[in-house]
């Protein structure tokens, strides 16, 4: 994944830490044996999977277009011939 920009957005990284925080939440609360806690963080989780498709769709992720790989003339595999052979 490092020849693309996969991840590196502002809509993936706000939506990861905020789902980060509600696992971190949910966590502390199930150590605690709080349920309502617990799920309160869970929904601090589905949270972060909301605002980041909300800042997606406002033009803040990846475009769908650029996700494909491209291959530079560095990067790109070689394609060698191999010589026919005479069958006899």
């Amino acid at each position: 994944m490092a020849g693309s920009s996969h991840g590196h957005t502002p809509a993936a990284w706000t939506g990861v830490t905020i789902a980060f925080i509600g696992f971190c939440v949910s966590g502390a609360f199930m150590v605690m044996a709080q349920p309502v806690g617990f799920w309160a963080g869970m929904a601090i989780v589905l949270l972060g999977g909301v605002v980041g498709m909300i800042m997606r769709s406002m033009g803040l992720g990846q475009p769908k277009e650029s996700g494909a790989l491209v291959y530079s003339t560095a990067t790109a595999p070689a394609a060698t011939r191999e010589p026919v052979a005479a069958e006899s």
